[in-house]
């Protein structure tokens, strides 16, 4: 392997590449991370849709599956967000990674039980504020990205947050990655590695119905649109005709919706209304939203649910990144990761020939 593909964030966590599947809510099970992990990237679980019981459960499965370094990405806001901390750390997993930055104190604990932390971040001044905290490594998110995403393009986001930080930690590129040529770009950028969640989406290893899987298939790079109508903040997600109504319906009936997805998530959950109450007073607070968008970031885990697990095209909401539009085949983790790293070599010896 070129010497280049041995990177610092390589050696921090122990992969042979510098590789990364995203925490997809409903999408990264034990069955991808695992498969990731095991093909020589890190493999991240998706454990804010999980309960604590199938936190621990997804845990024990992939270790069933690979001894290989994987993470967990978890929401730092959640009510039980120590205890799940304490079972990171009781069950030794490599790396802890949230899409908000989680408080000082969870950082110091998470460190000291011997787990590494990852936020991702979508701005130059929040990298700052989470490198100043003490975080081993950040993941940036450029506006390309599917999911919750900024609008700064990765291209430019990337070296922003490179000069600012990466004197001091890592960094992993995130939105509009497919191949080995963008993993070298990210690498001329100075980041560390790249991060996928569309290209991992959409695998054989994914646990997504095939459907929806050929579903993406069809899509080009601007059949993705970015909408507050889902959760209240920007989502990438592909567009289709729930996106099209959500976006041109009433504040009403948009609440209504919200509502009723809201309970939902909260009986599928296990929480009382207690929990509910307290974990949306802690978005407000820690994601600076309002009640009607905390009522409306009760349709996420549902409206994705209903295309990730039950296969509904035109009942749920599907998050990805313009890089859709580039993806072709659904090939397993090992042979993905394999080609990347073959791409990537191919391009760094075009750019040295001897």
């Amino acid at each position: 392997m070129h010497r280049a593909l041995s990177t610092r964030f390589t050696e921090l966590v122990g992969v042979r590449y510098p590789i990364v599947q995203t925490g997809m809510g409903w999408v990264a099970t034990p069955r991808l991370a695992a498969a990731t992990s095991a093909a020589g990237g890190l493999g991240i679980l998706a454990a804010a849709t999980m309960t604590y019981d199938e936190l621990a459960a997804a845990i024990k499965d992939v270790r069933e599956r690979t001894d290989a370094p994987f993470g967990v990405n978890m929401r730092a806001d959640q009510p039980d967000v120590s205890d799940r901390v304490d079972l990171l750390i009781r069950e030794g997993v490599r790396v802890a990674s949230f899409a908000m930055a989680p408080k000082q104190d969870l950082i110091v604990k998470l460190q000291d039980g011997g787990v590494l932390v990852m936020p991702s971040i979508g701005a130059k001044r929040h990298a700052e504020k989470v490198v100043a905290w003490g975080v081993d490594a950040v993941l940036v998110q450029g506006g390309e990205g599917g999911g919750h995403t900024g609008s700064v393009p990765t291209s430019l986001l990337l070296p922003q947050v490179v000069d600012a930080v990466g004197g001091h930690v890592p960094v992993v590129a995130a939105g509009g990655y497919f191949d080995g040529r963008g993993l070298v770009a990210a690498l001329a950028y100075g980041a560390s590695g790249v991060a996928m969640g569309t290209r991992f989406l959409l695998t054989s290893d994914s646990p997504v119905p095939d459907a929806v899987k050929q579903h993406y298939l069809t899509k080009s790079v601007g059949d993705t649109v970015v909408t507050k109508q889902v959760d209240g903040v920007p989502h990438r997600v592909l567009r289709s005709e729930l996106v099209d109504t959500l976006e041109s319906a009433s504040a009403v009936r948009r609440f209504g919706g919200a509502a009723r997805n809201a309970m939902r998530f909260r009986k599928d959950a296990g929480l009382t209304w207690r929990d509910l109450l307290r974990e949306g007073a802690a978005m407000r607070k820690t994601q600076e939203l309002t009640w009607s968008q905390v009522l409306m970031a009760g349709n996420t885990p549902m409206l994705l649910r209903a295309a990730m697990v039950d296969g509904r095209v035109d009942l749920g909401v599907m998050a990805s990144g313009q890089v859709v539009g580039m993806i072709e085949d659904l090939p397993g983790c090992a042979d993905l990761i394999d080609r990347i790293i073959a791409e990537a070599e191919q391009a760094l010896a075009r750019l040295s020939p001897k």
